[in-house]
């Protein structure tokens, strides 16, 4: 097989973030995408998404290995760390800038919320980051930018940039389908997304958009409930020049009252269950795999 060959094969990630360790849902989100690999005979990376360093801690990025491990995964080695990357973001954050589609916004979330809360505001939009941005901001010049703002895209310029909107194919078993974007639906639905948090020089949309790209990801597999920032995902993957992988967006697994599980969950722990002596075997029956 010849590099070109083996660049075009089958490639997707698991991409966690070392806040606190694996549960449930993370085992049938790697799974999923393990198993994915093994039918295509492609390959399977970990990235360990860390750019919140406050709350990233070394000793759940050495569990997340282990939970993988004793799951029966594997992967390359060393996995891909988004803290050793900020340059690669800086730059990508610098070209959407030079096209005049940032601006710096100083607005905290309790000013968003004020704005929104006004009577004559009426119920606000809610997208995949939350209500929808106001636009407090819009229009503030790039060389306005301090240390304590954040730099949004926005949204209206980056459509009317591209002209004609991108698509994306999704494989999974919720929305399958071509998927065009919509400007009146990212405008209106979607908002201004941030790019780069204040203090941290990212954010999660820029910074698994380059990365998916930098590690040659065909398919992106994660949880339904990250649909919606897809097309966020897409409009910069155009705007970069960045190659549009598919999409796999999987079922979620929920606790007994429907909803899904978070990091707090410790009791579905992967660690925990590994304690009591259950094996991959138990854990691929407990998340219906």
């Amino acid at each position: 097989m010849n590099s070109i060959e083996r660049d075009m094969r089958y490639t997707t990630r698991f991409a966690p973030s070392p806040t606190g360790p694996l549960h449930l849902g993370h085992a049938f989100s790697a799974l999923t995408a393990w198993d994915r690999v093994q039918a295509r005979g492609g390959r399977f990376l970990l990235r360990i998404e860390d750019i919140d360093r406050d709350r990233s801690r070394p000793e759940f990025e050495a569990l997340i290995e282990t939970d993988l491990r004793w799951l029966g995964l594997d992967w390359p080695r060393p996995p891909m760390r988004q803290s050793e990357r900020m340059d690669a973001y800086r730059a990508a954050l610098d070209r959407l800038a030079a096209m005049g589609l940032c601006y710096p916004c100083r607005c905290s979330r309790g000013d968003i919320r004020a704005v929104l809360s006004a009577p004559q505001e009426g119920a606000p939009a809610i997208g995949p980051d939350g209500p929808v941005y106001p636009g407090t901001c819009r229009g503030r010049p790039m060389a306005q930018a301090g240390p304590d703002d954040s730099i949004r895209l926005d949204m209206a310029r980056a459509a009317a940039h591209l002209g004609q909107l991108p698509s994306f194919e999704e494989t999974g078993p919720i929305h399958p389908g071509r998927h065009a974007l919509d400007a009146a639906a990212l405008i209106g639905g979607v908002g201004d997304a941030v790019l780069a948090r204040r203090a941290m020089g990212t954010s999660y949309h820029l910074s698994v958009v380059v990365d998916d790209a930098a590690q040659g990801i065909t398919e992106v597999v994660r949880g339904a409930d990250l649909f919606e920032a897809t097309q966020v995902h897409v409009l910069l993957q155009a705007l970069l020049g960045l190659p549009v992988p598919a999409y796999h967006h999987h079922d979620l697994v929920r606790d007994a009252d429907g909803k899904r599980l978070a990091k707090r969950d410790d009791a579905r722990a992967l660690c925990a269950f590994r304690a009591e002596g259950l094996g991959p075997a138990a854990i691929r029956d407990m998340v219906g795999l």
